[in-house]
C-alpha cells in the first residue's frame, strides 16, 4: 500500500514538471509575440519565470499596450502558481511517506512498546505468525511483531495498521530488547526457518529466561534441540496438521464445534488462568462465582488433572484453571484471583 502511494506521489510530481515545463514554454513564446520587436527571449522567459514565481518585479516585457496580453498573464499565473502549489503538496506527501518520516514512526514505537507490559512478542510475520498475531488480536491480547521481511510486514500492516512492530532481525538481542522481551509475557519463534526460530529461543532464554518461548519446528527432529535452546513448548505445523486431519474423520462434531467457537463473535476460547501463588487454598465455589461469560472444565494442581471439580474442591495456589471463555470473562476471573 504504502508503495503504491509513493509511485502516485512521485507520478504526480513528474506530471507537474512536465505541466510546469509547458507554462513556461507557452509563456515564453506568448511574451515573445506579445512584445515584439524588443521583447527578447530572454526577457520573455523572465517575465514567466517571475509570473510564475510570484516575485513580481513588475513587467520586463511592455504589455501596456496589449490588454490581450495582461489576461495572458493572469492565465500564466493561474496556471503557473496552480501548478506549484500541487507540486509542493505532492512532494510534502511524499515527504511523509519518506524514509525521515519513517525513522520518526520508528522512534515513537519504539517508546510505546517500551511501556507495554505482559505483552507477546511474534517473530515472524509469515503464514504462521500472522495467524498467530490475529489471535492474540481476537483474544485481547497485545502483539508485538519482529519481521526482517519488508513486504510480509506490510501485508499484514494492511490489515492491521495499529500493530506496533519492529522491521528488525529477531535473532538480534538489541532487536528483543526493544520489543520488550524483559517485560513480556511470552515470545512465539514462528518463523519460516527452523534454525532461526533455535537462535530465537535461545537468545529470549539468555535475555529473560522467565519468558516463556513456543517455537515453530518444520522438521519434528529439530523438537529436540528447540528445547535444549530454551523453547518451552515445539509445535510442529504438518504433525498439527495431520492430528486436525485425522480428527475431522473420528470426531466430526468436536471439530466442528471447536471451529464454530473459534468463528463466533464472542471470542470464545479454551483458556487458562494462573491462581495467585500467595493465594489462599479456598474451595471452588467461593473461589469462582457462577457466570455465562466462562465455564470451569478442569483445574491442574501439582502436576495432576481434576476435570469437572467438585464445588467443594479446595483450589490451592499456583494451580492452573482451564475454561471456556470470552476474553471479558477470562479478564474478569483474573481481575478476581488478584484482588
Amino acid at each position: 500500500m504504502k508503495k503504491i502511494l509513493r509511485g502516485r506521489h512521485v507520478s504526480g510530481l513528474m506530471c507537474g514538471a512536465v505541466l510546469l515545463i509547458l507554462v513556461h514554454v507557452i509563456g515564453t513564446l506568448g511574451y515573445r509575440y506579445l512584445g515584439q520587436p524588443s521583447a527578447s527571449w530572454i526577457d520573455s522567459f523572465y517575465m514567466t519565470f517571475i509570473t510564475v514565481a510570484t516575485i513580481g518585479y513588475g513587467e520586463t516585457v511592455d504589455l501596456s499596450r496589449h490588454p490581450i496580453g495582461r489576461l495572458f498573464t493572469v492565465f500564466i499565473a493561474v496556471i503557473g502558481i496552480g501548478t506549484m502549489s500541487y507540486m509542493f503538496s505532492t512532494f510534502v506527501a511524499l515527504l511523509l511517506e519518506s524514509d525521515l518520516n519513517a525513522a520518526l514512526r520508528k522512534k515513537r514505537m519504539e517508546k510505546d512498546i517500551a511501556k507495554l507490559a505482559g505483552h507477546y512478542i511474534v517473530c515472524g510475520i509469515g503464514r504462521v505468525g500472522s495467524n498467530v498475531a490475529d489471535e492474540l488480536l481476537k483474544t485481547k491480547r497485545v502483539p508485538v511483531v519482529i519481521e526482517s521481511d519488508r513486504e510480509a510486514l506490510e501485508r499484514w500492516l494492511e490489515h492491521h495498521p495499529d500493530t506496533l512492530y519492529l522491521h528488525d532481525d529477531a535473532t538480534d538481542d538489541d532487536a528483543l530488547r526493544k520489543a520488550g522481551v524483559m517485560a513480556a509475557a511470552g515470545v512465539f519463534a514462528v518463523a519460516g526457518d527452523d534454525s532461526q526460530n533455535l537462535m530465537v529461543s535461545l537468545s529470549v532464554k539468555l535475555l529473560n529466561p522467565k519468558t516463556r518461548v513456543v517455537a515453530r519446528v518444520h522438521d519434528v527432529r529439530n523438537a529436540s534441540k528447540a528445547r535444549r535452546a530454551g523453547a518451552d513448548e515445539t509445535v510442529s505445523p504438518d504433525f498439527t496438521g495431520g492430528m486436525r486431519i485425522a480428527s475431522a474423520m473420528v470426531r466430526p462434531h468436536v471439530v466442528n464445534f471447536m471451529d464454530q467457537m473459534m468463528r463466533s463473535d464472542e471470542g470464545l476460547r479454551v483458556e487458562e488462568v494462573m491462581v495467585p501463588a500467595d493465594f489462599p487454598a479456598t474451595p471452588l465455589a467461593e473461589l469462582i462465582p457462577k457466570s455465562r461469560d466462562y465455564i470451569l472444565m478442569a483445574t491442574h494442581e501439582d502436576g495432576q488433572w481434576v476435570f469437572n471439580p467438585a464445588d467443594d474442591h479446595l483450589v490451592k495456589a499456583g494451580a492452573a484453571l482451564v475454561l471456556m471463555a470470552s476474553p471479558g470473562g477470562r479478564a474478569h476471573l483474573e481481575n478476581l484471583l488478584k484482588t
